[in-house]
């Protein structure tokens, strides 16, 4: 039977609510097939606002895919603000999806990206207002699979209650997988139920099912030991890897916003996977190997997603795009080919030492010349050498300088704040060297005009990193060193107000600590928040860290354990870690290894330009690092004038 739009009954509400236009859907390359014809059906979450939620390029790459498929289809549904929430549960409209205004309870599957931890009270919303039991084990065959997937389902655990499956790693083929298995679940007339479904989705390796995994404990709250509880269920589930980039050119549509959303741009994804091995980060390790982007590919995907958009810059997206063996080939040939239509070009933060002027030149030959953004992350050269960020201050000094010197008048910074065996002095000297930025900035371009902007941003340590056994610096004490830092970039009269200083607290970072880091009976903990009144909390002005403290303070003791045992202790080899039975690839003796090798300060290179260091990843996924060059050129469209 066909679903009923329930458009009729929130058009009523709209003029009632702030940015309605993100609630109506119809954007361009847009698609709704009709709901008799399909016999699977995914309704698509990013647990943010529109704004945020359109441009993710996961979940617009998974809609292409899926809607590909002959009887499949797949609409996107966003968090709602919370006016629209009271309304919706005044008016009993249901959470509904922006493409055909379905309700997300009518669907097969409800699958639900976390690029952050700070989006799950915005599923518990979801699920309530979309009639589907909050905690998995009350549900039927008559609900969706609520299925997680992104960066933040490398360790599920803390939402485990909420959750029926998860899964780890790329979601091209996987969503694809999983598709199947459900048409012959229901072609079959769903033999032994909701159980069954779940049962043969475990045993393919690479979904994770909860409900399917015991936990033990320690009498002092460590995790004893992870426990499959039915035959044929794996110990460990292992993470998808799409190799063949060339073979995956989506969005081939991309999708244009109706409402202005945080990325205007067309996006390209020019390589995945990051071995630079910068320690904290938690995306370049789940993601590895590298596996490139042909430069032939690239060209085509901005071809078509241009014609199909019209948007006027297009981003080359990685984790360290300057990284890409062609990308100076990339970029020129790209300028080349859209320089009389103007199309710009961007790159996410770059590299210190990946950058030069030719390639960014060639960046903002046909757009706007704005600031130079580069992330040296760690304030001395000691932290750098603890975090593996091999920048020096020299190399530094001199990138900043070059680019001023030939015309660019900003730069911003970004560090973080709180790093392992980090001291007061650690953190000061973003201070000098932001003056010494600013003072080479002025001799090289011989204005004053110039602006050097620091951001900072509290450290938290993620699951899967070499940091994941490391303590979490407190609110406080991150807060009084962020506080030091500011007074001696506002004493120093001759270069303090050409430095900008943007800071966030520490608080945040604590409860986002929790979450990462947190095991099943955190989930008792974002229950309580979400029951009092916690939405948004990515939003500062959303979030409530009172809130967040006042149900840990509630639920935590009945466990024999506290928000500090999960966030400002430190963890030892011999613990068993919440997500260790979550396979990513990389070999937990490897990672303490790395550990230890932060602790003496010593640094490693990046492995696709020296032998292995033996992460595990290669040989446990069965892939391999895939780089060019390909030796081709990306020459010019006959079709462009």
């Amino acid at each position: 039977m066909p679903v009923e739009s329930v458009f009729p009954r929130l058009e009523a509400l709209l003029p009632h609510v702030q940015k309605p236009i993100q609630y109506v859907g119809g954007e361009l390359n847009s698609t709704v097939k009709p709901w008799d014809e399909c016999d699977v059906r995914w309704s698509l979450m990013y647990p943010d606002a529109y704004e945020v939620g359109l441009p993710n390029q996961g979940v617009m790459i998974l809609y292409e895919v899926l809607n590909e498929r002959e009887g499949v289809l797949a609409e996107r549904t966003y968090s709602v603000w919370p006016d629209l929430e009271a309304l919706m549960r005044e008016h009993d409209v249901p959470q509904f999806t922006v493409d055909g205004h379905r309700p997300v309870g009518a669907f097969d599957v409800l699958g639900v990206s976390f690029s952050t931890e700070l989006g799950y009270t915005n599923l518990l919303t979801a699920l309530d207002l979309a009639g589907i039991p909050m905690e998995a084990k009350d549900r039927t065959e008559d609900h969706p699979i609520v299925l997680a997937g992104g960066h933040a389902a490398f360790n599920p655990e803390p939402v485990a209650d909420f959750l029926d499956c998860a899964v780890v790693g790329d979601g091209e083929q996987a969503v694809l997988e999983i598709t199947e298995i459900i048409r012959a679940w229901k072609q079959e007339d769903r033999p032994g139920g909701r159980d069954e479904l779940l049962l043969r989705l475990a045993k393919t390796g690479s979904v994770y099912v909860p409900k399917f995994y015991d936990v033990e404990y320690l009498a002092d709250g460590r995790i004893s030991r992870v426990v499959p509880n039915r035959s044929g269920v794996p110990w460990r589930v292992s993470k998808h890897t799409v190799m063949d980039l060339d073979e995956w050119p989506y969005p081939k549509q991309p999708l244009v916003p109706l409402a202005e959303t945080v990325h205007e741009r067309m996006s390209v994804e020019i390589f995945r996977g990051c071995t630079r091995g910068c320690r904290f980060c938690q995306a370049g390790m789940i993601t590895r190997p590298v596996r490139e982007r042909s430069i032939t590919g690239i060209g085509d995907m901005v071809d078509k997603g241009l014609k199909a958009t019209g948007f006027e810059e297009v981003g080359l997206l990685s984790l360290s795009s300057a990284d890409h063996t062609e990308i100076g080939d990339v970029a020129k040939g790209l300028a080349d080919r859209y320089e009389e239509d103007k199309i710009g070009l961007s790159l996410p933060s770059t590299r210190v030492d990946a950058f030069n002027i030719d390639l960014a030149n060639e960046l903002t030959r046909n757009g706007r010349r704005s600031g130079l953004t580069f992330a040296p992350e760690g304030g001395s050269e000691r932290i750098r050498k603890v975090i593996n960020k091999m920048v020096s201050e020299e190399d530094l000094i001199r990138t900043v300088s070059t680019a001023y010197g030939n015309g660019w008048r900003q730069v911003k910074l970004y560090f973080m704040c709180g790093l392992p065996t980090e001291t007061d002095e650690d953190v000061l000297q973003i201070g000098d060297m932001a003056v010494k930025v600013i003072a080479e900035g002025r001799k090289a371009s011989g204005q004053n005009d110039i602006r050097c902007t620091v951001s900072i941003g509290g450290f938290v340590p993620k699951p899967h990193t070499p940091f994941q056994w490391a303590p979490q610096l407190s609110a406080e004490e991150t807060d009084a060193r962020l506080e030091k830092l500011r007074d001696k970039i506002r004493g120093d009269k001759k270069y303090g107000r050409s430095i900008g200083f943007r800071y966030h607290d520490g608080k945040p970072g604590i409860v986002e600590g929790l979450l990462s880091r947190g095991d099943r009976r955190v989930g008792s903990v974002i229950r309580a928040v979400y029951e009092g009144g916690g939405r948004f909390d990515g939003w500062r002005e959303h979030f409530s860290y009172d809130r967040w403290m006042k149900a840990a303070e509630e639920t935590l003791p009945g466990f024999g354990v506290d928000v500090a045992w999960y966030t400002t202790r430190e963890r030892e080899y011999e613990e068993v870690l919440p997500w260790d039975h979550l396979d990513s690839g990389l070999d937990k003796d490897w990672l303490w290894e790395d550990w230890q090798d932060a602790l003496d300060e010593t640094e490693v290179e990046d492995c696709r330009w020296t032998p292995c260091f033996d992460c595990g990843v290669c040989p446990q996924m069965d892939t391999e690092i895939q780089i060019g060059p390909t030796g081709k050129k990306l020459l010019p469209l006959s079709v462009v004038k």
